[in-house]
Protein backbone atom coordinates (compact mmCIF):
# COMPACT_ATOMS: atom_id res chain seq x y z
CA UNK A 1 0.00 0.00 0.00
CA UNK A 2 0.77 3.35 -0.58
CA UNK A 3 0.30 6.48 1.16
CA UNK A 4 1.42 10.28 1.33
CA UNK A 5 2.98 12.13 4.36
CA UNK A 6 0.13 14.03 4.76
CA UNK A 7 -2.27 11.05 5.03
CA UNK A 8 0.14 9.74 7.83
CA UNK A 9 -0.05 13.09 9.58
CA UNK A 10 -3.98 12.85 9.45
CA UNK A 11 -4.72 9.53 9.39
CA UNK A 12 -1.59 7.11 11.11
CA UNK A 13 -4.52 5.57 13.51
CA UNK A 14 -5.72 3.82 10.48
CA UNK A 15 -2.68 3.16 8.82
CA UNK A 16 -1.01 1.61 11.85
CA UNK A 17 -4.27 -0.54 11.80
CA UNK A 18 -2.96 -1.45 8.05
CA UNK A 19 0.45 -2.37 9.26
CA UNK A 20 -1.33 -4.22 12.44
CA UNK A 21 -2.76 -6.56 9.89
CA UNK A 22 0.53 -7.36 8.55
CA UNK A 23 0.95 -5.20 5.26
CA UNK A 24 3.47 -2.88 4.52
CA UNK A 25 2.68 0.96 3.90
CA UNK A 26 5.00 3.00 1.75
CA UNK A 27 5.23 6.47 2.80
CA UNK A 28 5.60 9.16 -0.51
CA UNK A 29 6.69 12.79 -0.10
CA UNK A 30 6.25 14.90 -3.11
CA UNK A 31 5.68 11.86 -5.13
CA UNK A 32 8.83 10.04 -4.50
CA UNK A 33 9.22 7.09 -1.86
CA UNK A 34 10.73 8.05 1.74
CA UNK A 35 10.29 5.45 4.53
CA UNK A 36 8.38 2.02 4.86
CA UNK A 37 5.94 0.84 7.75
CA UNK A 38 6.57 -2.29 8.24
CA UNK A 39 4.89 -4.87 10.82
CA UNK A 40 6.86 -5.88 14.19
CA UNK A 41 7.31 -9.33 14.68
CA UNK A 42 7.78 -11.25 17.45
CA UNK A 43 11.52 -11.93 17.40
CA UNK A 44 11.76 -8.14 16.63
CA UNK A 45 9.42 -7.50 19.73
CA UNK A 46 12.01 -9.06 22.01
CA UNK A 47 15.04 -7.43 20.77
CA UNK A 48 13.13 -3.84 21.90
CA UNK A 49 14.91 -3.10 25.13
CA UNK A 50 14.17 -0.39 27.24
CA UNK A 51 16.92 2.34 27.35
CA UNK A 52 18.99 2.45 30.22
CA UNK A 53 19.81 5.73 30.31
CA UNK A 54 16.12 6.24 30.48
CA UNK A 55 15.18 7.40 33.99
CA UNK A 56 18.90 8.53 35.08
CA UNK A 57 17.33 11.69 37.31
CA UNK A 58 14.71 9.16 38.74
CA UNK A 59 17.04 9.15 42.28
CA UNK A 60 18.77 12.37 41.52
CA UNK A 61 18.26 14.69 44.84
CA UNK A 62 16.87 17.90 42.65
CA UNK A 63 14.01 16.50 40.57
CA UNK A 64 12.25 15.06 43.78
CA UNK A 65 9.55 18.27 43.33
CA UNK A 66 9.53 18.24 38.98
CA UNK A 67 7.17 21.07 39.48
CA UNK A 68 9.43 22.95 41.70
CA UNK A 69 12.59 21.74 39.65
CA UNK A 70 11.19 23.46 36.56
CA UNK A 71 10.27 26.48 37.96
CA UNK A 72 13.68 27.10 39.23
CA UNK A 73 14.98 26.68 35.76
CA UNK A 74 12.53 28.62 34.01
CA UNK A 75 12.85 31.85 36.62
CA UNK A 76 15.45 33.58 34.93
CA UNK A 77 13.45 34.02 31.58
CA UNK A 78 10.78 36.00 32.84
Amino acid sequence: MHATAKELRFNSKSLLDVVSRGEEVIITYRGKPCAKLIPLNEKDKKVLKPDPLFGIWKDHQDVKNVEKYVRKLREGRF
